[in-house]
């Protein structure tokens, strides 16, 4: 049985906590909301859309990746099947994208389990230095593996609003005067 598509836990939105057991489940596409300190202390509020697993020869649907300001793509370190996906969406990404800036973070999950390690990290910390992504191995099993990446992600996504040319209210921006 692939890895793809599933979770070791559900997340508990009311409690935020993980409830181990439910591997047999495929991951629900759902929405969270998540409150993020960025490196400079300020927080920030991340709307995560959480895609299903996708398994193969089902393909993203196309206006996620014109709507997303980041995305996290995640595989399991112990399936070689789900890092080969990772791989084929980051392609996807950038065809879409058109090679424009957005910030791409790539979790390693089930760090916890290295005796069925099938995707050797420095294999992965290679692809991610070749890609320009960043790449963290972590385990929802100890959620502080979580925190470095998440707070790198809100830190990334706050710069590039603040460089946005999108005029709005009270900002000035050059050669665009909206107070007529």
């Amino acid at each position: 049985m692939s890895d793809r598509g599933r979770v070791p836990g559900r997340l508990n939105g009311r409690r935020g906590t993980l409830s181990p057991g439910l591997e047999e489940g495929a991951t629900m596409e759902d929405v969270y909301l998540a409150s993020v300190e960025t490196d400079r202390g300020v927080k920030e509020q991340l709307r995560l859309y959480d895609t299903r697993g996708l398994q193969e020869g089902i393909e993203l649907p196309k206006h996620y990746f014109s709507v997303a300001d980041g995305f996290i793509l995640v595989y399991a370190i112990t399936s070689l099947e789900a890092f080969q996906r990772v791989e084929q969406l980051k392609k996807e990404i950038d065809i879409f994208r058109d090679k424009k800036e957005v910030t791409v973070i790539v979790l390693g999950n089930k760090m916890d389990l290295l005796e069925q390690r099938q995707v050797e990290t420095e294999a992965a910390q290679q692809w991610a230095r070749a890609e320009k992504v960043r790449l963290w191995e972590v385990t929802v099993t100890d959620r502080k593996t979580l925190l470095e990446p998440f707070t790198f992600l809100a830190s990334k996504l706050s710069q590039s609003q603040n460089k946005s040319t999108f005029p709005l209210p009270g900002r000035k921006s050059k050669g665009n005067n909206c107070d007529n």
